[in-house]
Order: C-alpha cells, then structure tokens, then sequence
C-alpha cells in the first residue's frame, strides 16, 4: 500500500510540474524572473533564439521557452 501512494505522489509532482513549466510569462515578468532588461529579451525575440507569442496583443512567453533560452 504505501509503494502505491509514492507512485501516485510522484504522478501528482510530474503534474504539477509540468504545468508550472507552462504557465505564460508578460515581458515585464520575464525581465524580472531572468533579471535581464526587457530589451535585450526584445533582441533574443528578433534573432529567433528566445519563442514568444504575440496572438493576444501582447509579448506573452512560456516559462519553459524562457528556461531553455536561459540555459542555450
């Protein structure tokens, strides 16, 4: 019984993860949370190395895009 509760414990974790990873960023958190200047992440955008989306009128970022950029 209790090898079944970890195993459901860590399902719920990877979940839980995994949608922490996709909540979407405004430029303006994603500045603060690289601690980069908004700028610069406008220049990453314009080399293609950093993905946003632009579909709601405004720069919007997936938390795991910025991690991977953060970390290339």
């Amino acid at each position: 019984m209790e090898i079944r509760i970890v195993e459901m414990l860590n399902e719920i974790k990877t979940l839980i993860l995994g949608k922490v990873n996709e909540r979407w960023l405004t430029l303006k958190e994603v500045a603060e949370y690289t601690s980069v200047s908004e700028s610069t992440i406008r220049r990453a955008i314009k080399k293609g190395v950093l993905k946003a989306s632009d579909k709601t009128g405004r720069l919007l970022f997936k938390v795991s895009d910025v991690d991977r950029w953060l970390t290339d």
